[in-house]
């Protein structure tokens, strides 16, 4: 994972205009398989070992695992803030790999004190089992986020609502058509098409939408670039009256 954040913050080059931020959903998208083929192999194992007798687990684990699941859990509550905060999937995908951990631990533990109460050393394997299927379909739901980003699907609505705000705010700027927003790695990218006075001249709406641009990249860290598209407003209320309403936001 930390491979792929490393080539995720790398800058653009002649190759990647664009950078190379899509390794970041990439690297979630490996660490979730990582985690569907773990599950298969804790489920698999497990029922190997039900159908096969063997020897009752040490007691000494119990205080292991406790320590195990307290461990886990205090990291994927860490990993998830850094993912929250910097908005990386591949990072989130760790936080839940940790948690999974603990997840096994937990029942690993609940197994463990039933196969020394019942002195049946099958509870732990049955245990186990139980946390296959768990740790599976979070993997599964894990997978969405990153698979979206790479298909370029709009992002939280917030910054959407956070880039037309911005623009409109600016004196000349009439309203914003159309705005989209796509996430890359830990950047993202946005194309704007400003309704402006059709009378401006093309140094005037050159220099608005400059204003825009650099507004938002100030204000919007985060955002990597801003593509803006200059509409005359004049144009689109011709288009208002066959759409029964102006096709753009004030």
């Amino acid at each position: 994972m930390y491979s792929g954040l490393r080539v995720a913050i790398k800058p653009p080059d002649k190759e990647h205009p664009y950078g190379h931020g899509k390794a970041e959903p990439i690297a979630a998208i490996v660490v979730c398989f990582a985690l569907v083929f773990a599950a298969i192999l804790i489920g698999v194992e497990s029922i190997r070992n039900i159908r096969k007798p063997h020897a009752l687990p040490e007691p000494y684990t119990i205080l292991v695992l406790l320590a195990v699941v307290a461990i886990k859990i205090l990291l994927s509550r860490y990993v998830s803030g850094v993912g929250e905060s910097i908005e990386s999937n591949a990072v989130k995908s760790d936080a839940w790999h940790h948690l999974s951990d603990a997840i096994t631990s937990g029942f690993a533990f609940i197994g463990i004190l039933v196969a020394l109460w019942k002195n049946y050393p099958a509870a732990y394997d049955w245990a186990t089992l139980f946390a296959a299927p768990i740790i599976l379909f979070n993997a599964c739901r894990q997978l969405r986020a990153p698979f979206q980003e790479l298909l370029d699907a709009s992002p939280n609505p917030q910054i959407e609502t956070e880039v037309r705000r911005t623009a409109t705010a600016i004196p000349g700027v009439i309203g914003v058509e159309k705005c989209f927003v796509r996430k890359a790695g830990f950047r993202f990218f946005v194309e704007l098409h400003l309704v402006v006075d059709g009378s401006l001249s093309v140094r005037e709406g050159h220099s608005l939408a400059r204003t825009v641009r650099s507004t938002i990249l100030e204000s919007m860290p985060n955002t990597s670039e801003v593509l803006i598209h200059v509409e005359p407003e004049e144009e689109l209320k011709t288009v208002s009256a066959a759409t029964n309403g102006p096709p753009w936001t004030r």
